[in-house]
């Protein structure tokens, strides 16, 4: 999704240099896609041409190597015969946007966003977080409200949404956990009042702020159905010929070519 890799180029300053405001300016000439982006798209490869989803984050990090990878994942990606090694890491979330508006129903969403997480990250908190943030994004395409996501998610995935990001600010620290950063990422799209407003929710807070706002923004866009010209112009004219190709490709395939022509 567009507002995936949005979040993530956005947040990419801010990762190591956490910015504890909604006060910022949304780029710089340090802005860049990582590898939230890389694997975003590699999501969309798999989905697209339907391959097998390890053997597309493979080829997409051997593409881009040098796109901020954990090195776990870095082991995993380099060697053709490597097994999933029980991560519970926000990798799975990070990159799963695709899959929850790529189906028309929510239990097929469900499986193959374990599918997506399973191949590298087979913990279990690994794979809820990338259900719960496909789950999240397919029920805003299908039109409910935030107050029912947060009902939804609470009671499919047992997270606990009950706290404000002015509650956690100050204390939220890096986290790279799923259990530790999907949350906050869909409390930031929750509190929010439109795409950009759900980026500097999620960048607010600090800890792991280019995933956290990819995942927010993946939500974000499939609920307001918008992201601003002076965002997506700005990203998308920034990437990699390659991954302009796989999101048209992908986005006409789900019907929305007025989204990127």
């Amino acid at each position: 999704m567009i507002g995936t890799i949005c979040g993530d180029f956005i947040g990419s300053v801010f990762e190591w240099h956490n910015h504890k405001s909604k006060h910022f300016e949304l780029f710089s000439p340090r802005s860049r896609f990582t590898d939230d982006s890389v694997m975003t798209i590699a999501t969309m490869d798999a989905l697209l041409n339907n391959l097998d989803f390890g053997l597309c984050y493979r080829k997409w990090y051997r593409r881009y190597p040098d796109a901020g990878y954990g090195h776990s994942f870095r082991i995993w990606a380099a060697d053709d015969n490597s097994l999933p090694y029980k991560s519970w890491g926000n990798g799975s979330a990070m990159r799963v946007s695709p899959v929850g508006c790529f189906y028309d129903s929510l239990e097929t969403v469900l499986v193959k966003a374990q599918e997506s997480a399973a191949v590298s990250h087979n913990h279990p908190e690994g794979i809820k977080g990338a259900q719960a943030a496909a789950a999240c994004l397919f029920w805003a395409l299908h039109g409910e409200t935030q107050e029912s996501i947060k009902s939804l998610v609470e009671e499919r995935f047992e997270y606990d949404l009950n706290f404000s990001l002015d509650e956690i600010r100050e204390a939220y620290k890096f986290d790279v956990s799923c259990q530790g950063s999907v949350p906050q990422a869909i409390v930031a799209f929750l509190e929010s009042s439109d795409y950009e407003d759900t980026i500097r929710n999620a960048i607010s807070i600090g800890g792991d702020s280019d995933t956290i706002a990819a995942i927010a923004g993946g939500i974000a866009e499939a609920f307001y159905r918008e992201i601003p010209s002076y965002i997506k112009d700005r990203v998308m004219s920034s990437l990699p010929v390659e991954f302009r190709e796989v999101i048209i490709a992908f986005y006409t395939r789900c019907g929305w070519e007025n989204v990127v022509s």
